[in-house]
């Protein structure tokens, strides 16, 4: 009886069934990557070196974001202000406080305080502020409403995924760049009607590539 198909079939077959299961186990390995507790850390509250309210500072005294993370319009990482900023403002206000000493130390010796970094991205993913704040996202679509809060924790995963979905779909986080800072901010209509307006005015067009974020 002929043969259906050549013998070579088989050693095709074969190999198409190992690409298969290799790239099932490639999908399931991201898959759990991804998901990954470790890898979302949403509520990671780390204790710093000092006790900093952004609730007392961005909140209920009113400070602009700008006026620490000062860099954010203009370069790709949001400062971490030195402690001269700082003294701006401890100069006068609660000078001889005891909750600031490190911050008065720091300011004596040109030491750095060692603050701990909260929100961590792989070294391998390229992320730039100037080009998200000066497109019109917010603070608040990555760090939540950090005005809020005594003790900054990381509200979202910041994983490929999550990223993802605001670069196929802006429109919700896009807001007027003087906006950006307003963190309770309350549009008068629907803010993805707004996004989309800006988006279409402006040009913003995200990049969806590998490129975009790993360089």
């Amino acid at each position: 009886m002929a043969l259906l198909f050549p013998k070579s079939t088989d050693q095709y077959v074969r190999i198409g069934a190992l690409l298969i299961g290799f790239l099932t186990l490639g999908g399931v390995a991201t898959g759990l990557y991804i998901t990954w507790p470790d890898n979302l850390k949403t509520g990671y509250t780390p204790v710093q070196p000092v006790a900093y309210s952004h609730k007392l500072h961005a909140g209920e005294l009113g400070m602009d974001c700008y006026y620490c993370h000062y860099t954010v319009t203009k370069a790709a990482y949001a400062a971490v202000p030195q402690t001269e900023v700082c003294m701006n403002c401890h100069h006068q206000v609660k000078s001889n406080s005891p909750r600031l000493t490190k911050v008065r130390d720091s300011y004596q010796t040109g030491e750095s305080i060692p603050w701990v970094k909260v929100h961590k991205l792989a070294d391998y993913v390229y992320f730039n502020h100037q080009s998200h704040v000066t497109a019109g996202v917010s603070c608040v679509s990555c760090h939540g409403r950090i005005d809020q809060m005594v003790e900054v924790k990381q509200v979202e995963p910041l994983n490929m995924a999550w990223c993802l979905d605001c670069h196929r779909n802006p429109a919700p986080n896009i807001r007027p760049v003087d906006q950006v800072t307003n963190l309770a901010w309350v549009p008068d209509r629907d803010p993805a009607e707004i996004g989309r307006e800006i988006i279409q005015a402006r040009g913003i067009n995200p990049p969806q590539n590998c490129s975009g974020c790993h360089r």
